[in-house]
């Protein structure tokens, strides 16, 4: 029995040592290389597998890699540091004069994308005569729609954008995630209890503002309470714990109560980077505050990204399910450019956006781990095999090729 130690000792061992090859010899941004280095070193031991079927390295790899359980780790970990760690960037006075448009595409898009993922991913089933009742179309449209923070936020590190571009573009990405985490689970209660018929979409809309609105609410209470604490004194080893403590506190409380954790860790971050760091903080503590937590970022990032390469060892696929797997990558493409055109247009009158905002803020959509922890989260129905493969596939696809070619579709765009 391998222990969670064990677990996290070879995954931050493995870490290292892809980033390090990365770095020295490929050259890759961070993200796309560990992925890439996760994904061949399992397609490897798949192939050796296939070769020498009498090894157990495949079956004891497998186990372990079994073992992590990805969507607890991320979802109810990590993802609450990565949220803040991204939130303590984000400037106050940029995202107050960006705010109906990150409001916007976090809230509307979400929906909208959810609604034509749906349509199309349904459509697309009963054309190849595949099973795949409504409810649970809706499910994988809650779980693909929102943009991966992660993912976005590595990405603008490699092209430059307009400042209003960039807020937009990160400020939805720290946002939605909550909004389609809250989404998702609204959306799977439904599909798990009505098995396709009956959804109540009033309720539906009823939860989601509630679980919403309490982590806007949560965040910015627990958010001021560490700021008071932080501004009675001048300790930086304390400043930072009392930030571990807000995270950490805010995400399980936001869990107990059932409303979202990942909306409230945001708005708790934006307030510590903002007000905090002006009125609280002294400039060591800056210092070291933002210094450690872009260390977690940095590291939790890798072993986020090393680890969905990873999970292709784990994740059953069918040949049967290629054309949809297939079908999924342009389908959320046509998503996303059509919510945010809507949202973009429905806001031209009083919002400026600058030139080729449509295109780089619907190619910029990446999808990460979020959406493959979602998915794997999906209790063993028989339509989950069909939403991973789309999931895991529209995710590699958004992550290496769009993130890939996003530089030079900015300069692109740019130019035309």
């Amino acid at each position: 029995m391998v222990s969670v130690f064990e677990i996290i000792a070879g995954l931050l061992t493995l870490t290292a040592l892809f980033a390090w090859l990365n770095h020295r010899w490929l050259g890759l941004p961070d993200n796309v290389g560990l992925l890439l280095m996760g994904l061949l070193a399992s397609l490897v031991l798949v192939g050796l597998e296939m070769l020498l079927p009498n090894t157990a390295l495949f079956g004891d790899v497998h186990s372990v890699i079994e073992g992590i359980d990805f969507p607890a780790a991320l979802l109810n970990g990590m993802l609450a540091f990565l949220l803040f760690a991204g939130a303590l960037q984000i400037d106050l006075s940029v995202l107050r004069d960006r705010a109906w448009t990150v409001g916007a595409m976090a809230t509307f898009g979400v929906v909208i994308s959810t609604l034509v993922v749906a349509v199309l991913f349904w459509s697309v089933a009963r054309l190849l005569s595949l099973p795949l009742p409504f409810a649970w179309a809706l499910v994988f449209g809650a779980l693909i729609s929102p943009t991966d923070p992660v993912a976005v936020l590595g990405m603008l590190k490699q092209a430059k954008v307009a400042k209003t571009l960039e807020m937009d573009m990160a400020g939805e990405s720290l946002f939605n995630d909550g909004v389609g985490v809250v989404l998702f689970t609204i959306l799977l209660s439904a599909a798990l209890g009505a098995s396709g018929e009956g959804i109540d979409f009033v309720e539906i809309g009823r939860l989601f503002f509630v679980e919403a609105l309490g982590g806007s609410l949560l965040g910015l209470a627990t958010g001021y309470l560490a700021y008071r604490a932080m501004r009675a004194i001048d300790d930086y080893p304390i400043e930072v714990l009392i930030s571990l403590a807000l995270v950490t506190g805010t995400y399980a409380l936001a869990q107990h109560l059932h409303i979202s954790g990942p909306i409230a860790v945001v708005v708790a971050g934006v307030l510590i980077g903002n007000r905090g760091a002006v009125y609280a903080m002294s400039e060591t503590t800056q210092q070291h505050m933002f210094g450690f937590w872009n260390l977690v970022d940095e590291i939790l990032n890798s072993v986020l990204f090393l680890a969905i390469g990873l999970e292709v060892l784990v994740v059953q696929f069918e040949p049967s399910l290629a054309p949809m797997a297939l079908a999924a990558v342009p389908i959320v493409l046509v998503a996303r450019l059509v919510a945010v055109s809507l949202a973009v247009t429905a806001l031209s009158f009083r919002t400026r956006f600058v030139k080729g905002t449509i295109p780089i803020l619907t190619w910029g959509g990446v999808r990460g781990g979020i959406s493959i922890a979602l998915a794997l989260s999906i209790p063993a129905v028989t339509e989950k095999p069909m939403i991973l493969a789309a999931t895991y596939l529209v995710v590699l696809f958004t992550i290496v090729v769009q993130g890939l070619s996003f530089p030079a579709v900015v300069k692109k765009v740019r130019r035309a």
